[in-house]
């Protein structure tokens, strides 16, 4: 059992149900009108799409290819093929030592290239020593790849359908596969990048948990021949025939919806004085996040200690944060600097006990392995500045995959801190924060945002979406110009830095 497990990872094996096989072949016969001259299923498995295609195309050439031979007896198999068969051909064939060139060459007629490769990365590959995957050397050489070249990890899948776009570079013919949601975006990014691209997109989620028990935002990915035009077409489900919203590449980035966009794309900019802020970064969870407990503080070794309060304060993580916790706090965290590259050695006059503290796990923060620390004072910390130290702020998880922005008070008389995975807005007063947090959950600010952001990235809310968002812009829009304005000239560190002017100026637009 355990060596069929291995076997299975090794080829990053999720064999299509037939009944899903057959319903892909419905959406490009209903929605695509999909020619059936040539088929050509590069890793296919079982069989179920060559059988799909075989029973809902007439008439068609059908090639089918697979690595593992057990499967390519089971395909052969179970659709009756024989030396007689004209048809449909099923042949053992690695994918990344066929001549698929070649292969092309011989065939006349428009190609339709169907299938489900591999959902693993070549780094999943690589832990257990797996064959099935492609030498980089060949990145180096293929057109439209450039981007993932000497990549340490990538989609196998993604790899393999940007060589099928290769394949019809120069002819007519339609891409259909079933990949992660992620992968066929970043498909669609490369084919932008080329000046000669001819392919239209269409993705229809389906459900991977069903299908392949994978908890994983997957989908069919369709592309077809269509010179001129790199959006994509979003569907509902396979059962759609009309699709709902269209991505594509706007003012220099992909949006998730272009309707939404255009409507309120004139609310881009930069605002000078209001900067989305990541929170603290520490690498060192274990020594650095606390928890108050009967009067001490306690650490991720479970080790308790008494330590001064002067450089302790209140820590909100992503998960308090996409919850909305922010009344109160279960940890606190460690803060030796107010900015970056600061000097530490005054903690050990002004708080001796957090001091010890400090060089007593020395160990632990000296093997931090990134490379913000070196040459750094001792026990440094990032993503600090000024603005860590309002006591005001708007406050939004970039892992959850809702639109929460929170109102952060201080808690205990101390300003609250927030993990490196939050996005925040700080400021002096509680006044100004309300007005703040009444323009970015506005309407406008709302659907603006939710046009750029694909929720099923990892960390979907990011720090370049959001300060793609001009507040001045929203504030116009809302008729609290005037308001935005008061607080702009409010802000004593704009004016002393000469930036007034520049603050009030219309937004600069991102390029």
């Amino acid at each position: 059992m355990a060596n069929k497990s291995i076997d299975k990872q090794q080829f990053g094996d999720f064999q299509t149900p037939i009944e899903l096989a057959k319903q892909v072949i419905e959406v490009l016969k209903r929605n695509h009108k999909i020619k059936h001259e040539i088929i050509i299923e590069p890793t296919c498995g079982k069989g179920a799409f060559v059988f799909a295609a075989n029973d809902g195309f007439e008439n068609s050439r059908i090639l089918g290819f697979d690595i593992n031979k057990k499967y390519i007896d089971i395909a052969n198999s179970s659709l009756n093929i024989t030396d007689s068969s004209n048809n449909i051909s099923i042949q053992e064939s690695n994918f990344f030592d066929t001549n698929w060139e070649e292969l092309l060459s011989g065939l006349n007629g428009y190609i339709l290239i169907i299938g489900n490769p591999p959902w693993v990365t070549s780094s999943d590959l690589g832990t257990i020593n797996s064959k099935n995957i492609p030498q980089k050397s060949n990145f180096q050489n293929r057109k439209g790849i450039d981007a993932i070249t000497g990549s340490g990890n990538f989609d196998i899948s993604e790899w393999m359908i940007l060589q099928h776009i290769n394949w019809l570079s120069k002819r007519d013919g339609a891409i259909a596969f079933l990949c992660k949601y992620a992968v066929a975006r970043k498909v669609l990014k490369h084919v932008r990048k080329s000046s000669e691209h001819r392919f239209f997109g269409h993705i229809y989620p389906i459900n991977a948990k069903e299908y392949f028990n994978a908890s994983v935002e997957a989908c069919l990915f369709v592309l077809t021949t269509n010179v001129g035009n790199a959006d994509c077409e979003i569907y509902e489900s396979l059962d759609s025939i009309k699709p709902y919203r269209t991505i594509g590449e706007r003012d220099g980035f992909i949006v998730s919806n272009v309707k939404v966009y255009g409507k309120w794309k004139y609310l881009r900019g930069q605002d000078p004085c209001y900067i989305w802020r990541s929170g603290i970064k520490h690498d060192c969870s274990k020594v650095m996040e606390l928890e108050p407990y009967e009067g001490k503080f306690k650490n991720g070794l479970n080790e308790t200690f008494s330590l001064e309060s002067d450089y302790i304060f209140p820590l909100l993580k992503s998960s308090d944060i996409g919850n909305g916790r922010v009344n109160s706090y279960r940890k606190m965290v460690l803060i030796t600097q107010k900015k970056v590259g600061e000097e530490t050695l005054s903690i050990k006059k002004i708080a001796p006990k957090t001091w010890k503290y400090l060089s007593n796990h020395r160990d632990y923060l000296s093997k931090r392995k990134s490379l913000i620390y070196k040459n750094k004072p001792e026990f440094s910390v990032f993503g600090i500045g000024s603005y860590t130290f309002k006591p005001w702020k708007i406050a939004i998880s970039g892992f959850y995959k809702k639109l929460r922005f929170n109102l952060v008070s201080p808690l205990n008389g101390k300003i609250v801190a927030f993990d490196d995975t939050v996005n925040f807005l700080s400021f002096d007063t509680e006044e100004e924060a309300q007005f703040i947090f009444y323009l970015v959950t506005s309407q406008p600010s709302i659907e603006f945002f939710e046009s750029m952001i694909f929720w099923d990235e990892k960390r979907p809310i990011t720090i370049d979406i959001l300060r793609r968002l001009s507040l001045k812009e929203v504030s116009k829009e809302l008729g609290k110009l005037d308001q935005y304005i008061k607080w702009i000239e409010a802000q004593a560190y704009t004016k002393s830095s000469g930036q007034l002017e520049l603050a009030l100026a219309a937004p600069k637009n991102q390029t």
